[in-house]
């Protein structure tokens, strides 16, 4: 069970000048709400308009990480910079994902650099380490993964490198850590709940493989957590994160598909009880792929060979070092967590 003894490190973080990217986003959004409870004078970096945040006093930008010379500007007066923008997903044209993970991470750190920003905290991903094999247990000596069938975690690869090169940058000495939170979850999840959830009610929900995989996933409050630990860690005389990656979980690996049917049955929903095996999965994925890309079909095909992967193996990880260096223990249980989604759902456990 995770510990919630010990008050986290951040309690001491004073009020702060804070650019946060990616603000119209799930962790971006309530990372904002966080910092604006202590106090910090807050930017965010988006897309979208954001009347919510605006009414809450955030100064936002609205910007395109490809504009590199726009995203560099954001910079400018800031102590402290989290980087959480990303483009996500399985499927997708790389140049797009490039040019928003690469060069717009690339154009932070630049502003970073050029306005002698003090701290870059950044959002990576466990994805870093695909290799095509379960991962159980590891920790962050795990090699980044090679010949990853997705752009995304190929991108994210590239810009996490760079982050954690920026280091110690001149003329300000720069210090950054990158953390690759996994299965980020919780209420008004926009993206992983509602997801299963629609995929459950349509009945497309298939079992990859024996249904017997061990999974990380991360709550909302923990992650947030996480981040500001980190930017106060990066503080530290001894165990500092600085030039770093560490993994963030909630440190209580799951069966995934007993859990997702635990979902399903709690909103009312049949549970996926079909199986196909990870090897007809893959080559499904194979297929549908050069469909999709042959074809120029929008939107992601219903199965890739990442994707089968990632549902049918197991990948969790050794958060024994975030503990260490970031002083992060996770303070919101799964069971908790649960709760706290079905009340936010007008549901009862």
């Amino acid at each position: 069970m995770p510990s919630a003894e010990k008050d986290p490190a951040f309690l001491s973080l004073g009020p702060r000048r804070v650019l946060v990217t990616g603000a119209s986003g799930f962790l971006g959004g309530n990372l904002i709400r966080r910092l604006l409870e202590q106090g910090c004078s807050v930017k965010g970096l988006c897309r979208r308009v954001q009347p919510e945040l605006e009414s809450l006093g955030v100064e936002m930008r609205y910007i395109d990480l490809s504009d590199a010379s726009s995203v560099r500007s954001a910079c400018q007066d800031t102590d402290t910079v989290y980087h959480t923008a990303a483009k996500v997903g399985v499927w997708g044209k790389y140049s797009e994902f490039h040019d928003a993970n690469v060069v717009g991470t690339q154009s932070i750190i630049n502003g970073c650099r050029d306005f002698e920003v003090r701290k870059l905290i950044y959002t990576s991903t466990p994805s870093v380490v695909f290799n095509n094999e379960a991962i159980s247990g590891a920790d962050e000596s795990l090699p980044y993964g090679d010949r990853i069938p997705c752009p995304y975690p190929t991108t994210k690869v590239i810009a996490e490198k760079a982050v954690l090169a920026a280091h110690g940058l001149p003329p300000g000495n720069l210090k950054t850590v990158a953390l690759r939170p996994h299965l980020i979850w919780g209420p008004r999840d926009p993206n992983l709940i509602p997801r299963v959830l629609d995929r459950g009610r349509k009945g497309k929900l298939r079992i990859v493989g024996e249904g017997n995989n061990r999974v990380d996933l991360s709550y909302i409050d923990n992650v947030v957590d996480a981040h500001i630990s980190a930017e106060a860690a990066l503080d530290k005389s001894e165990n500092n994160p600085g030039g770093k990656a560490y993994f963030i979980t909630n440190d209580e690996p799951i069966l995934l598909w007993e859990w997702i049917n635990g979902l399903l049955d709690r909103h009312g929903i049949s549970a996926a009880s079909k199986k196909i095996s990870l090897t007809k999965a893959r080559n499904m994925g194979a297929v549908l792929e050069l469909i999709w890309k042959g074809l120029r079909i929008h939107g992601e095909p219903p199965m890739t060979r990442f994707v089968a992967s990632e549902l049918a193996k197991d990948h969790w990880f050794d958060i024994s070092a975030a503990k260490r260096d970031l002083d992060y223990h996770p303070r919101v249980s799964m069971d908790e967590g649960m709760l706290r989604l079905l009340k936010a759902n007008h549901l009862s456990a």
